[in-house]
């Protein structure tokens, strides 16, 4: 790491380029804005850009061919540009990732806050580059991430790292161990989101409901004080493991003034046998009841749940299994993905490898399944009247925001809309069935 002569980011350029989950969308958008403040200004399509910053994932193997193909496309398009690699994989492969061809500095999940600390002089690395990543069991500090990035919506980052190491997967070793900041530090953030104008925060992290370990507080204590930062209109609580999903958490998101009746829970997997397989800490019954328990209170949320087809040890019978529990389910969409090796779990070490091919027809079973529940989740709501936070349109696209439980809504641009709560009655399906129509604009509901 060489000192900082900023004057050396006047007039450059940089582009972004990110992988994987919301937490690092979210992450690269802090990062995009500690460069603008140092005067980087952000590239504009077809611009060459000075420096390319890649935020990589390494949740399942494609995610890496996907990282090692954008640092090949970007070095192309941006020639002699200074290409910085961060992330998961970058934490796990920080030495080979170094050596891809024009890379100049590797940094691992610790070093993911102070990218601007290694861009030294911009000055290229002839052979390899440089590689910053210590082991993630030493990693202790936070970093801290509240970014809007293009969108309306505000993604607070909460927590960090995780303690669970389910058989599957490599987070643990790539973002380390479970800890998270103080409540009053995460609150003076919402705070700042609202003080820039922003309406919705969505908490996000690698296991949330984690919350507190590092500090001896509670998620729920956590959802209290966020709940009463003026200003946010509303909050999502984005992926939380079905375990830590406590009562008192659904029923409090019930009553608040400002939770949206919309959860994200991981199921992995729709037997018992596979779940014990996967080291997951809940059975299918469990699981049953918090969707009930979240139906009891709030009839109309959406739940979306995560799911994995193929894990080893998942025969066709159990996969038939699943497949009927997931129909039960009075859930809204499945986000399905296909098992994926990786290197140093434990799955390794379990029986029965599912085929390609195999993977391949039980993840189109399940999106099949899937697109039927968000389907008839949207239809029910077709003639009711909801109040919709639009997004700012991309230019020759309808304008487009989400009701309070998640449903899709689009409508003919209007600038007065941006960034506003506006009350609608909900006609029937976009020509794509992806969204619901607008039919008539009632009036602003903020």
């Amino acid at each position: 790491m060489q000192m900082i002569d900023k004057s050396v980011f006047k007039d450059k350029k940089a582009v972004y380029y990110t992988l994987g989950c919301k937490l690092n969308f979210s992450e690269t958008a802090t990062i995009e804005r500690q460069l603008q403040e140092a005067g980087i200004r952000t590239a504009k399509r077809g611009e060459t850009a000075d420096i390319c910053i890649i935020n990589s994932c390494a949740v399942t193997q494609e995610a890496e061919k996907k990282c090692r193909q954008a640092i090949h496309k970007l070095v192309r398009q941006n020639p002699g540009a200074f290409v910085v690699v961060t992330g998961c994989y970058a934490q796990l492969s920080a030495e080979k990732l170094s050596k891809e061809l024009g890379v100049d500095v590797v940094l691992g999940i610790d070093k993911k806050g102070n990218v601007l600390d290694y861009l030294g002089n911009l000055a290229k690395h002839e052979d390899a580059g440089e590689w910053f990543a210590q082991p993630s069991k030493d990693i202790r500090n936070f970093v801290h991430s509240c970014s809007r990035g293009d969108r309306t919506r505000y993604f607070l980052k909460v927590q960090d790292g995780c303690d669970y190491f389910c058989t599957y997967c490599t987070i643990p070793f790539a973002r380390g161990r479970s800890r998270n900041p103080r409540i009053e530090e995460l609150v003076e953030k919402a705070r700042m989101a609202a003080g820039e104008g922003g309406k919705e925060i969505v908490i996000t992290g690698v296991n949330i409901g984690d919350f507190g370990k590092s500090t001896g507080e509670s998620f729920l204590s956590l959802v209290k004080e966020l709940d009463k930062v003026e200003g946010i209109s509303r909050y999502r609580i984005s992926s939380i493991e079905p375990n830590l999903l406590t009562d008192e958490i659904i029923e409090y998101v019930a009553s608040s003034r400002a939770f949206m009746p919309h959860f994200h829970i991981p199921l992995q997997a729709g037997s018992d046998e596979v779940l014990k397989l996967m080291h997951r800490r809940y059975d299918t019954s469990l699981f049953a009841h918090k969707i009930s328990k979240v139906r009891e209170v709030m009839p109309d949320a959406f739940i979306g749940v995560d799911v994995i087809v193929g894990a080893r040890g998942e025969s066709d019978e159990l996969f038939e299994k699943a497949y009927g529990f997931i129909k039960d389910l009075e859930i809204s969409q499945l986000h399905v993905f296909s098992y994926s090796e990786r290197p140093g779990t434990q799955a390794l070490k379990i029986d029965g490898a599912v085929s390609p091919a195999e993977k391949h027809r039980r993840s189109q079973l399940l999106i099949g399944l899937s697109e039927e529940k968000r389907l008839a989740f949207y239809e029910r709501h077709i003639g009711r009247e909801a109040v919709v936070l639009f997004e700012k349109p991309r230019p020759g696209m309808p304008m487009g925001g989400f009701t309070d439980n998640y449903i899709r809504v689009e409508c003919a641009p209007n600038k007065d809309f941006v960034n506003r709560l506006v009350r609608v009655r909900l006609d029937g399906f976009n020509e794509e069935k992806s969204a619901l129509l607008a039919g008539g604009i009632i009036g602003y509901a903020d």
